[in-house]
């Protein structure tokens, strides 16, 4: 006979999302059962934003010794042992995997079982012969890369964000087929970890984000020799003796790039495969399972949350997502999802920091905007530095309610999350201009940026004659 579990909540996936609902849960003493078929943390942990960090900071290292001399401080090019580097970016997991790992979680009071869940029926999975019966499940698969449809990719050898960072040997000439976040972020680190490396995208590198802020990634990494061809067409990709060989064309012009390894780098899927859904009454598409501003599958008994869920693909939004679960699913709070104040960064040197709305979209919101901008080289902190490429760039409402904001330069994933705070807060621009910075310090800028919305009324005849008339009494 099959075991037959009957907890409050079951989870599907022990990545971020799904590890946060289920220690959130267990923590106020439900009963809750966690399946997770691979290895514990999911793919931020192992594949994702933690490796790439690793991977980056190593990078940013060599880049340091490289500039040192702008310092007075003699540089020179640095000696990189790849397989050091690997043991670096696995000793960061390995630092970081007891707070995922079952034993954690089982101390916590989750029953968490290995194995490939399955939906038999609209609520019930079942997982290696056990029968789970839940009041409520939530899918928490994630997502993983998948393959453009170009000729021959599937027939060349090629990383992918899941096997990149066990690499322990000198990539002398690195493709990179996609431009987005992940592909930009590990170019640059490739790049100053000593390979040669080239991009390959079909349309804008970091197309999703404001041009005027990624022309200064854009050229950054141009500087430090990423070539980057963008606006192509690739034909096919083929092996080329040990190496791999890209065909493409370009202004009407064929072309071959010839490299010794290849990424792939170019979007993910949802992890729905093996799911079953259907057997659930569970909607999905190629973006993944269709949910309702509260979470929620066309099954009312099962939320979707993180990468699975078709929004946005970013670790925080899964725990941002399992926090509303909670709430709904256990105090029967109403809850509703909104991207207004989730802020997203692009690794890159330097970063590229975005939250609330973009110039466009609060144009298409609001109607008439305000646009504020300060840039680092006027910031006393980044000249000392010497880290002065980039600016703030902040948009308010014509009566200056802070909507959205971007940020490139030097450590702008931090910088960012005040304007979020402002945003999630519902405040205007006054509030930054009067909060008191430390001298000096990056974060200045985002107070002179602020301040910026009240140059105009500097100028304005009617202040002017307000000032005149108080002189009058001494």
């Amino acid at each position: 006979m099959a075991t037959i579990l009957e907890p409050d909540i079951c989870v599907i996936g022990a990545g971020s999302g799904g590890l946060s609902v289920a220690a959130a849960a267990a923590q106020f003493g439900v009963d809750v059962v966690l399946i997770e078929k691979g290895r514990m943390g999911g793919d931020c942990l192992n594949y994702g934003c933690v490796p790439s960090k690793a991977l980056i900071a190593a990078g940013k290292r060599a880049q340091v010794m490289r500039e040192g001399a702008v310092y007075g401080v003699k540089g020179g090019e640095p000696l990189i042992n790849p397989a050091r580097v690997r043991d670096h970016v696995k000793g960061v997991i390995a630092a970081i995997e007891p707070n995922d790992s079952v034993e954690r979680f089982t101390g916590l009071g989750v029953n968490v079982i290995a194995g490939e869940a399955r939906f038999k029926d609209a609520d019930t999975v079942e997982v290696d012969g056990t029968q789970i019966k839940a009041r409520r499940f939530v899918v928490a698969t994630g997502s993983s890369p998948s393959l453009p449809p170009v000729d021959g990719l599937d027939a060349v050898p090629h990383f992918t964000n899941e096997t990149i960072f066990d690499n322990d040997e000198r990539l002398d000439h690195l493709i990179v087929l996609g431009g987005g976040p992940i592909g930009m972020e590990l170019a640059q680190a490739h790049r100053r970890l000593g390979s040669e490396v080239t991009v390959l995208e079909a349309f804008t590198p970091l197309g999703k984000d404001d041009p005027e802020l990624t022309s200064v990634v854009l050229r950054r990494l141009a500087e430090e020799g990423v070539q980057i061809l963008d606006g192509i067409r690739i034909e096919r990709i083929e092996k080329d003796g040990k190496g791999v060989r890209a065909k493409i064309g370009a202004n009407g012009q064929a072309q071959e790039i010839s490299g010794t390894h290849l990424l792939v780098a170019a979007g993910r899927k949802a992890n729905v495969e093996g799911l079953d859904l259907e057997k659930a009454g569970i909607e999905f598409d190629r973006r993944g399972i269709k949910v309702t501003k509260g979470l929620k599958s066309t099954n009312k008994r099962v939320y979707a949350i993180g990468d699975v869920a078709g929004g946005l693909q970013f670790t925080h939004v899964a725990n941002y997502h399992a926090g509303l679960v909670i709430r709904n699913a256990l105090f029967r709070l109403p809850v509703k999802t909104s991207d207004d104040a989730i802020p997203w960064v692009t690794y890159t040197d330097p970063e590229l920091a975005n939250v609330g709305l973009s110039e466009e979209r609060a144009r298409e919101r609001h109607g008439q905007i305000r646009v504020l901008r300060w840039p680092l080289a006027e910031n006393d902190r980044a000249q000392t530095e010497r880290q002065i490429d980039g600016f703030v760039k902040a948009i308010t409402t014509k009566r200056g309610r802070i909507v959205g904001a971007a940020i490139v330069g030097d450590h702008a994933g931090e910088l960012i999350q005040t304007w979020g705070l402002a945003i999630s807060q519902g405040l205007k621009v006054g509030a930054m201009a009067g909060v008191i910075s430390p001298y000096p310090t990056l974060g200045e800028i985002n107070k002179r940026a602020a301040i910026t919305y009240y140059l105009p009324s500097l100028s304005s005849p009617l202040i002017r004659k307000a000032i005149g008339f108080l002189r009058k009494f001494g």
